[in-house]
């Protein structure tokens, strides 16, 4: 009886508890998962749209230092090679390729004629800029006498055969017309031969451009800056441009002049000689008079604008931003319908025409 007692109060057995998640706890997991999901694809979006913004405007600031530079070193050497008054102001007759002629010879000009650098992106300028490499003397040498295509000069072992050269009178001249041919075969001193020989003339000048002269023509097509050797291809074809420097969205240029025969400049403005009444420069008269304004025009300023290349969801550039000719050549980037959605970076300077100061004092 002990024996069976003692089965009968013996505790059954405890079965084994199946734990697990109850619908509450996986759903609270649930939400907090999401949670911290949302918060990880937030800072991520943030990092990436700064990671963007900072790549894109590291870009914009390499193409716009880029693009400066290749246009501060073409300005600078400007006119080197025919900085002398009896050249500047004359149409320049350029060979093949371009077999055209140039408005005006001149060692940077603003906006030239679109006949010869077409227009660019709306509310850009253009440039056209001119220099040479020749070893002698920049000024050029007097042109002693003309034997049909053989030019005497005194310093006829500065010229090699293949090297450009321009023929010009002694002095500034109404009417004047120049040619850029080459030297067709190797000089005998005192005699130049060239290919051809017109305006040469007893008393002239006949300048050495060297090998490898410039006529560069710089323009904004389709938010890119380009450039165009005259020498190479017609320029006067907006086809015949190459991009150097992406996302340049806007050049703007302003000649410095110097409104009496002095030294330093004291007026700003886009005005290409010959230039209007307006003062307080008067416009020339005489020949000597128009070649002298381009004498007293010593420098240029320069604003270039350079475009990130991320468009942003948001306006993020309110207003179009400004530089020190503002008042005469505004900086306008509305020729894009969203162009508020862009970041910008201006690059300006003053770039100094360095071989115009070589020329003799105009009066």
């Amino acid at each position: 009886m002990n024996a069976m007692k003692s089965l009968s109060t013996r505790p059954p057995t405890t079965p084994v508890l199946h734990r697990g998640f109850t619908l509450v706890e996986v759903m609270v997991a649930m939400v907090i998962g999401m949670l911290g999901l949302i918060i990880m694809m937030q800072v991520f979006s943030a990092a990436e749209g700064q990671r963007r913004a900072t790549t894109g405007s590291g870009d914009a600031q390499s193409n716009g230092a880029m693009a400066l530079y290749a246009l501060q070193r073409d300005i600078r050497q400007g006119g080197y090679g025919f900085n002398a008054v009896n050249t500047f102001g004359c149409p320049l007759a350029l060979p093949a390729p371009a077999s055209r002629t140039l408005a005006q010879l001149a060692p940077v000009i603003i906006n030239p004629p679109t006949a010869d650098v077409p227009a660019g992106d709306a509310n850009t300028d253009t440039l056209l800029i001119a220099y040479g490499n020749n070893e002698g003397p920049p000024e050029g040498d007097v042109i002693t006498a003309v034997n049909g295509l053989q030019l005497a000069v005194q310093a006829a072992t500065n010229y090699r055969q293949n090297d450009r050269v321009v023929a010009a009178p002694s002095a500034p001249t109404a009417g004047c017309a120049l040619t850029l041919t080459d030297v067709s075969a190797p000089p005998t001193p005192p005699n130049v031969p060239v290919r051809d020989a017109t305006g040469a003339v007893d008393g002239g000048t006949l300048f050495n451009l060297g090998a490898n002269p410039r006529f560069l023509a710089y323009a904004i097509r389709g938010g890119n800056l380009t450039v165009c050797d005259y020498l190479a291809f017609d320029c006067s074809s907006a086809a015949n441009y190459i991009a150097i420097a992406n996302n340049i969205v806007s050049l703007r240029a302003q000649y410095g002049h110097a409104s009496t025969d002095v030294s330093g400049v004291d007026v700003w403005d886009q005005q290409t000689p010959p230039l209007t009444t307006d003062p307080p420069i008067a416009a020339p008269t005489t020949a000597t008079e128009f070649a002298c304004l381009w004498a007293r025009t010593s420098a240029l300023r320069i604003a270039i604008v350079a475009r990130n290349s991320q468009l942003e969801r948001d306006q993020i550039t309110a207003v179009a931003p400004l530089w020190a000719g503002s008042a005469g050549a505004a900086l306008t980037l509305s020729g894009r319908a969203n162009w508020q959605n862009y970041r910008y970076k201006v690059f300006e300077t003053i770039i100094p025409i360095r071989n115009l100061p070589w020329m003799g004092t105009c009066t």
